[in-house]
Order: C-alpha cells, then sequence, then structure tokens
C-alpha cells in the first residue's frame, strides 16, 4: 500500500522567485495542459481520494474504457505526475506529487469563488 503523499517541499513564495525563462514558461504551460483534460482531472480527484487505484477501478470512477483510461494515466506517468506498480497481473496507479493535490485544491477554490462571483 501507498504511504499517504505530505505537504509540498518547501519552495520560494512565487512573488521572492526570479521572473520566469520562457523554458520554464513553456514547461509550466505543458504541465497546465497535461492538467486540464477533464478525464485527467477526475483521475487525479479520485486518486487524491484513494492511495492507489488500477485501471479498472479509474474507468469504473470516469465512465470510460480501460484502454482509454490508460492511455491518459500514460500520459501523467510520462510527466512525473502519477506512477504505478504491478501487484500480480494489476498494475496500481499513484500520485507521485503532492503540489498536484495542493493544485487541484487552488483549482477547485478558483472555479468555485468565480462562479459565485459571476452570480453577484
Amino acid at each position: 500500500m501507498a504511504t499517504r503523499l505530505s505537504s509540498c517541499p518547501p519552495k520560494p513564495e512565487l512573488q521572492r522567485r526570479k521572473l520566469l525563462t520562457r523554458n520554464q514558461a513553456e514547461e509550466l504551460g505543458e504541465i497546465f495542459k497535461i492538467l486540464a483534460g477533464d478525464t485527467r482531472l477526475i483521475m487525479l480527484h479520485a486518486l487524491s481520494k484513494n492511495d492507489e487505484l488500477t485501471v479498472t477501478e479509474l474507468a469504473d470512477a470516469v465512465g470510460l474504457g480501460p484502454q482509454a483510461v490508460s492511455n491518459q494515466l500514460q500520459r501523467l506517468v510520462d510527466k512525473g505526475i502519477v506512477d504505478r506498480r504491478r501487484n500480480g497481473v494489476q498494475m496500481l496507479y499513484r500520485i507521485i506529487d503532492p503540489c498536484v493535490i495542493n493544485l487541484l485544491e487552488q483549482g477547485l477554490c478558483l472555479s468555485e469563488d468565480a462562479r459565485t462571483r459571476r452570480r453577484q
């Protein structure tokens, strides 16, 4: 069983960092593109609620076939956001970067607050 993720490692505050370089901005843009997919966001949320899930469990959570989910998981693995381990014949997936969970929480906060502001 995977261990629960702790918080993000300490990093300098955004305001104290040097302005992003073009390469850093491109890398960040790639991360945001990966995270922008509805299916991947639901999968990450499901993974954040569990230590590990199989492809079948994730497929059930998002309402897609295992092959489609497996393809999406591979993109997350390639970016170092999710990792996998074999347990017999099954592959178990888990989030390996605690910053992703914080980003999901912040994203939901932004979305919910924006929705509230639009109603006013």
